[in-house]
């Protein structure tokens, strides 16, 4: 008997840098935002027939919301269905966003070391950016958010 096969998406999620933003972080990216957004895409471009087709096997994975990475779950015969609803995703929570795939892969395996590598360079940038305004809390919800990656499983 076969597995079901699935698709992983390495994604960020990239604040529309055209739009003034009026306060420092407008939104927070949870789960359940960004499962919302992919959603209610999927929705409107692809009816309810789409929505329920890729519904089987759809899941946020992982979501950072210091570094704004993401890991998406779908399964093979919709992940092409599922990218182009994120590619047509333009807010989140009313804060205009685009999303940019960082890496398509068949196993978790793949994408956790994708997504581990891109975190730490992003962090890294954070780091950079925040100089010495950076609190310990920030590190350890960090190193939260990485040891979460190194669990992921199916």
């Amino acid at each position: 008997m076969v597995g079901f096969k699935n698709r992983y998406m390495t994604l960020e999620v990239i604040l529309d840098p055209n739009k003034e933003l009026a306060k420092k972080d407008p939104v927070i990216i949870t789960t359940y935002n960004v499962t919302k957004a992919i959603k209610d895409s999927i929705l409107v471009n692809f009816g309810e027939c789409g929505l329920a087709s890729s519904l089987g096997s759809f899941q946020v994975k992982y979501v950072n919301e210091i570094t704004r990475l993401c890991i998406i779950r779908a399964s093979r015969e919709d992940h092409q269905k599922v990218w182009s609803a994120i590619t047509m995703v333009r807010s989140i929570a009313d804060c205009p966003v685009i999303f940019n795939l960082l890496d398509l892969s068949g196993s978790i395996r793949a994408c956790k070391t994708a997504a581990l590598k891109c975190d730490e360079l992003k962090f890294e940038q954070h780091k950079v950016v925040v100089g010495s305004n950076l609190s310990a809390q920030d590190t350890q919800k960090m190193q939260f958010y990485l040891d979460k990656i190194k669990g992921l499983e199916h």
